[in-house]
């Protein structure tokens, strides 16, 4: 595995997006439609470091399922049609816009983890300094 010197850093928009390796943007992220590789195979960069956890979700939750559901509420209330109605335009409206982002905020998060070298906190235990006078 090459050294981490011998690579210049890309962006995360450009590489985690296309679901690429961080560190060579040529290697692949995922095996499947969510599940991260092991390692890159191009660079060998290994993925353990990733841990995107509920962040994905999160954003999707946030930007793409509140107005899915406004818009189907939107639609009751405003022209109160049958149930198909909603099968035919809400349930479609909601899976397009919370499964689709997810692959690429994903590959986005764990690329940002990458390029801004994101590591979990510790607690610094030493006692404070009094301040010099």
């Amino acid at each position: 595995m090459a050294d981490q010197a011998e690579w210049a850093p890309i962006s995360p928009y450009s590489t985690g997006i296309r679901g690429r390796c961080p560190r060579c943007g040529q290697g692949h992220l995922f095996n499947g439609f969510l599940t991260l590789r092991p390692s890159c195979e191009v660079c060998g960069l290994d993925y353990s470091f990733a841990d995107p956890a509920d962040g994905p979700a999160f954003f999707v939750i946030c930007f793409a399922c509140v107005p899915s559901v406004a818009l189907a509420v939107w639609i009751e209330v405003a022209f109160q049609p049958p149930f198909w109605v909603h099968l035919l335009i809400s349930l479609p409206f909601l899976l397009l816009t919370c499964i689709l982002p997810l692959r690429p905020l994903k590959g986005w998060l764990v690329a940002s983890q990458f390029f801004y070298k994101a590591e979990q906190g510790r607690i610094d235990h030493r006692k404070p300094q009094p301040p010099a006078v």
